[in-house]
């Protein structure tokens, strides 16, 4: 286990928790790792708590990047850190999150086991602004007594509308083309991360869009152990449904572009499947009630008639 491992992390405004972040790999078991720290025009003191640990990383780490730039917004600021990397591997963690001690150790030693994999990745905790690890209710409100949670981690939640945790189907395209279901605290092989499309303005959601572009090239692995602590507070993206949703569908309007553009003949089955018809695979059967699921708890009102509108899309020009 002698691979250098990447861990990034960009950082906008987390004063209060970039330290606690950096701290959490300080502490990581695997030993060769390199830290990579840009700030993204924070107004805060982020980038200077940053730098107060950076004699300490030195001490620890194989190498040793921290800058600070004009904000460029988080998809520029993760491509400038992905090329910045120099490991086999990256471990992308947000600056007011935890790794546990042995998550990248663990997810390490299935990837070098398992050249077909391309990601792997573990459950993870929930925590709250303090640190303290707590639980959803059915609202993903905090509470603390785990006998009345509804989600006891953030996977529980994710497999309300997905249950390919457990299966050889996680990761698989078929099944990220419905929606991003990939918790976080995920390390993946940079070898692939370097011939996919660079994020842009158009993939707000940066997570989903690099899933789905890994997901045509390699297997995905998950680790049902609890590897990941992730913090919920109010300034969390997902707290804001209406914009989740339309940065979900600009993600999915540049996989259109994407699938478009693409040798049909040269694809696997399942991408040929979705060139060919489009959205409407995402319409059919038990897959399509998560959609129904995630409207319902934005608490919107949901015209069943609309959205059971099959609409037929274009076949690919190459069919």
């Amino acid at each position: 286990m002698n691979s250098l491992v990447s861990v990034v992390i960009p950082t906008y405004n987390h004063q209060n928790y970039i330290q606690e972040a950096i701290k959490s790999i300080i502490k990581q078991t695997y030993k060769n790792i390199e830290l990579i720290i840009i700030d993204d025009g924070s107004k805060d003191l982020s980038y200077e708590k940053a730098l107060e640990l950076k004699p300490q990383c030195e001490k620890r780490f194989a190498r040793v990047v921290m800058e600070k730039q004009n904000n460029m917004g988080c998809a520029l600021t993760l491509n400038k850190l992905i090329k910045m990397s120099e490991g086999e591997y990256i471990y992308l963690i947000a600056s007011d999150d935890l790794s546990k001690p042995e998550a990248i150790e663990k997810e390490v030693i299935f990837l070098d086991k398992n050249p077909d994999y391309g990601l792997a990745v573990g459950n993870s905790e929930i925590i709250d602004t303090e640190g303290k690890k707590c639980y959803w209710d059915a609202q993903r409100n905090n509470i603390y007594d785990e006998k009345y949670a509804t989600y006891k981690t953030f996977v529980d939640f994710l497999k309300t509308g997905h249950s390919k945790f457990d299966d050889k189907e996680f990761g698989s395209y078929k099944s990220l083309y419905i929606g991003n279901y990939i918790p976080n605290g995920y390390l993946i092989r940079k070898s692939i991360l370097d011939i996919i499309e660079p994020l842009s303005e158009k993939t707000p959601l940066e997570d989903y869009y690099i899933m789905l572009q890994l997901s045509k090239h390699c297997k995905f692995k998950y680790i049902d152990e609890i590897l990941f602590s992730y913090r919920w507070h109010g300034a969390n993206s997902m707290n804001n449904c209406k914009t989740i949703e339309k940065y979900t569908q600009m993600v999915k309007e540049n996989e259109e572009r994407i699938l478009s553009e693409l040798d049909y003949e040269k694809q696997p089955p399942e991408i040929q499947e979705i060139i060919k018809y489009g959205l409407l695979y995402k319409r059919v059967g038990i897959p399509y009630l998560f959609e129904i699921q995630t409207y319902l708890k934005c608490g919107k009102k949901i015209k069943f008639l609309k959205i059971f509108n099959i609409k037929i899309y274009k076949w690919h020009k190459n069919k």
